[in-house]
């Protein structure tokens, strides 16, 4: 290509400082480095992480920085020793990398690798350095995706490459939301036919979780929300009950007891904040009864919990993007969504150019959008 080896000078939406709204900025992308990719991205999802990156709330961040960690784009050159995808490809760049060389990537059962972000950061590449400058400034990756970029740059263990036939403004939410909450139920909980299921939480990524539900065959799936207006969707996608505690006269642990008997066979908290995870934890039942932890509570928190609410036997789960190892599954995933097992586009609710970045975060945080994509 024209651009190969060249520094590209392109947009991006920038977070200069914490709790300020993003400034569409031209920025300077270098080219990629040895095994490193770099990416024309042509859609992005805004996805709640972003949001906690914005607040200042995301573990080891730092500013001023390109967020994004949602999107889908095509090859635009590569560097030294790149194999696994050329320039003109559609890919997919992934939030929790998969090197095929630690021993969590040899572990069959492990989605984690260390290479993530929760072992070493992600706010430069892994040679230290960033490809990103405006202004003369160093601008910070995250996760090293930074997808609200027109380019970015990453490592080639960081990118999946997917199905040419597969729209790129739709498949986008496969690099995090869609697959983080549908592989909850799959993957993490592995819900069963005719089980009962709850889940808190009806943004994107629980609403994905009542679709892996659905797809596993649960007899009855328990939307739990307070902002009503999330209610249709989630029956649409497979919920058969839908609550507000709000309107509860009881604890919605104890509401969720009731209406089951025992409590649900799983649980799953898809918000973030610690007064859920222990109400979804209380919900499942106190022997056989599994709760999903999939919402990120802000850095540097912490929950106190009576440890006789796990004695019984009750588990208690993380999920890291629904436990998929991430470039052998997102290949996988877009085929599935072209053979329509699962219709991922119906969470999204709005679609916007990508000057409209801010709107786009107004909507998330008003709870009027589930995912609204950015197109550049």
């Amino acid at each position: 290509m024209a651009t190969s080896g060249k520094v590209i000078r392109c947009r991006a939406a920038v977070a200069w400082a914490a709790g300020h709204p993003l400034s569409i900025e031209e920025v300077e992308v270098a080219p990629p480095k040895a095994g490193e990719v770099r990416i024309k991205l042509v859609a992005a999802g805004i996805c709640r992480t972003d949001e906690h990156l914005l607040q200042g709330c995301f573990p080891s961040a730092e500013f001023p920085v390109i967020p994004g960690h949602e999107g889908a784009g095509i090859v635009e050159s590569i560097g030294e020793g790149v194999t696994s995808v050329k320039p003109g490809d559609k890919v997919i760049p992934i939030c929790v990398p998969q090197c095929g060389e630690c021993s969590f990537c040899l572990n069959p059962e492990s989605n984690y690798c260390l290479k993530s972000h929760f072992s070493e950061p992600q706010n430069l590449l892994p040679d230290k350095t960033t490809r990103f400058t405006c202004k003369g400034k160093q601008i910070h990756h995250f996760l090293w995706m930074s997808t609200f970029a027109e380019y970015t740059v990453v490592p080639e263990y960081a990118v999946a490459k997917i199905d040419p036939a597969a729209p790129l403004d739709k498949v986008c939410l496969l690099g995090c939301g869609f697959s983080t909450g549908y592989g909850a139920a799959i993957n993490t909980a592995k819900v069963k036919p005719g089980s009962t299921c709850a889940i808190f939480g009806l943004g994107g990524v629980g609403l994905s979780v009542v679709m892996g539900c659905k797809a596993a065959g649960a007899s009855r799936i328990i939307a739990v929300d307070i902002n009503k207006d999330k209610f249709a969707k989630a029956k649409e996608l497979g919920a058969t009950d839908c609550i507000n505690p709000r309107d509860c006269q009881k604890p919605i642990q104890e509401v969720l007891t009731d209406m089951t008997g025992q409590g649900v066979d799983y649980s799953f908290e898809a918000i973030g904040l610690k007064e859920t995870m222990i109400a979804a934890l209380a919900s499942c039942n106190m022997n056989t009864g599994i709760c999903v932890m999939i919402g990120e509570l802000d850095a540097g928190s912490e929950i106190s919990l009576n440890p006789m609410i796990l004695l019984t036997g009750r588990a208690w789960k993380g999920t890291l993007v629904g436990g998929w190892k991430m470039r052998d599954c997102i290949p996988r995933l877009v085929s599935s969504y072209l053979e329509k097992k699962f219709n991922s586009d119906l969470l999204i609710t709005h679609t916007l150019p990508f000057a409209q970045v801010n709107e786009g975060f107004e909507l998330l945080r008003a709870g009027k959008s589930i995912r609204s994509v950015l197109l550049f």
